[in-house]
C-alpha cells in the first residue's frame, strides 16, 4: 500500500507581514489589558461592597497574567505565524496552509471558484500588504490568504479570475 503524503505549499506570505501582525496583535492587547486594568482599578479603588473581597485583593492579578501573555503573544505569535502559513497556486488548484497548533491544509480546485477578491485594511495598506480570497458555492471550499504584497495579491487575483472564467467557459 503506498502513501501519499502533503507537502507543504511553497510560498511564503510577504515578510511585511510579520511587523503588522505584530503590531495588530500590540494593539488588541494593549486595549484588552487597558480595559482589565481599569475593571482592577474599579474593584480596588471604588467602595463597591457587591465585589467579594477576594476578588479586590487580587483584582490586579489577573491584568498582570495577561500582560505577561500579551507580551508572549506578540513576540512569539507572528513569528510562527509567518513560519506556518503558506500558499500555493498550480494550474488547477489553490493549496494553503493556515494554523499554528492545529493545522490545516485546504486544496481548492480552481474550476470551482466563484469570486476572487482582495482586500486591504488600513493596516494592510501601512504594510502594504493584502488579503486575498478565493470564494467557491461550498462555504468551506472558500480560501483566504492573508498577507501577501499587495502587487501579488492583485496580480494572483486578476491571474485566478480569468482562469476560472475560461475553465467555465470550457465546461459549457
Amino acid at each position: 500500500m503506498t502513501t501519499t503524503r502533503i507537502r507543504p505549499p511553497e510560498n511564503r506570505v510577504s515578510p511585511r507581514a510579520v511587523p503588522m501582525w505584530t503590531l495588530q496583535t500590540a494593539l488588541g492587547v494593549v486595549v484588552l489589558a487597558a480595559v482589565l486594568s481599569g475593571a482592577a482599578w474599579g474593584a480596588t479603588a471604588l467602595d463597591w461592597d457587591w465585589i467579594p473581597q477576594v476578588v479586590r485583593r487580587y483584582a490586579w492579578a489577573v491584568p498582570a497574567v495577561y500582560g505577561i501573555y500579551g507580551i508572549a503573544e506578540i513576540v512569539v505569535a507572528p513569528r510562527w505565524r509567518y513560519r506556518v502559513h503558506r500558499w500555493e497556486i498550480t494550474a488547477d488548484v489553490i493549496y494553503t496552509r493556515t494554523g499554528w497548533l492545529s493545522r490545516k491544509w485546504q486544496l481548492v480546485p480552481v474550476s470551482r471558484i466563484q469570486t476572487v477578491d482582495h482586500s486591504q485594511g488600513w493596516l494592510e495598506r501601512l504594510f502594504k500588504v493584502a488579503t486575498l480570497e478565493v470564494q467557491t458555492a461550498s462555504h468551506a471550499g472558500s480560501s483566504t490568504i492573508a498577507g501577501l504584497a499587495a502587487d501579488d495579491a492583485q496580480r494572483i487575483s486578476e491571474e485566478l479570475a480569468e482562469r476560472a472564467a475560461e475553465l467555465r467557459d470550457d465546461a459549457t
